[in-house]
């Protein structure tokens, strides 16, 4: 009997390429980080640890309210849509039975749902289970990054020192502000004003605000 050796599959090579020791270092800091409030001037929006609880959520994207100017955020999820004033955390509106071609993102190109309540007549773009995304830095200077340091589990990180590989001590210029450890991440940006911090797993929405008048130290 003629043996031969086992062909991999294709495109998958027989042995894995390791980690080099600066890309173990980042890892392995990430990995140390603990959990910590996010950097003044932003302060938690909801008064719980993993903000308010969605289920089923599917996604989120951001919108103006016409009459206070406050930034707005669409959820969308398995049980409707809703609408929270991200300054005050106030759930504005909710549509339990949306239009089923209206219900999720994907049925238009854009990834977008109708609005409702003060933004009836326009739409919104969602970020989340079917893709999109929300802005990652804001114009004085702030960013957020996703990172999977213990795939699956992603860690946000918000930072001051423009993202990463963060040189910096954990707490000081950059801060892992969220752990999704328990249910699967959906998104997580900031709104185009720069003015609240969204994160959105399967389970919930959490948000961060800051004041108008508020800008980074270095902006």
């Amino acid at each position: 009997m003629k043996w031969t050796k086992e062909t991999p599959p294709a495109g998958r090579p027989e042995h894995e390429p390791e980690l080099s020791a600066h890309q173990r270092a980042m890892r392995n800091r990430l990995l140390a980080a603990p959990v910590v409030p996010a950097s003044e001037p932003w302060r938690p929006v909801f008064e719980y640890d993993y903000g308010v609880p969605v289920g089923g959520l599917l996604g989120i994207g951001f919108a103006t309210d016409p009459d206070t100017d406050h930034d707005l955020v669409m959820v969308v999820s398995h049980d409707g849509h809703g609408l929270f004033d991200a300054l005050t955390g106030e759930k504005i509106v909710r549509d339990r039975d949306p239009a089923p071609e209206d219900s999720t993102p994907d049925a238009v190109a854009d990834l977008s749902c109708p609005g409702l309540g003060p933004i009836t007549g326009s739409r919104v773009r969602i970020a989340g289970l079917f893709g999109g995304g929300l802005h990652t830095t804001t114009e004085d200077g702030w960013t957020l990054d996703v990172v999977p340091p213990a795939w699956p589990n992603d860690r946000v990180l918000l930072s001051s020192d423009g993202g990463l590989p963060h040189s910096g001590p954990h707490g000081e210029e950059w801060w892992h502000i969220f752990h999704s450890n328990y249910s699967t991440f959906r998104a997580a940006g900031f709104s185009p004003s720069g003015r609240t911090i969204a994160v959105a797993t399967s389970s919930d929405l959490s948000l961060w605000t800051r004041s108008t008048d508020d800008r980074h130290a270095d902006g």
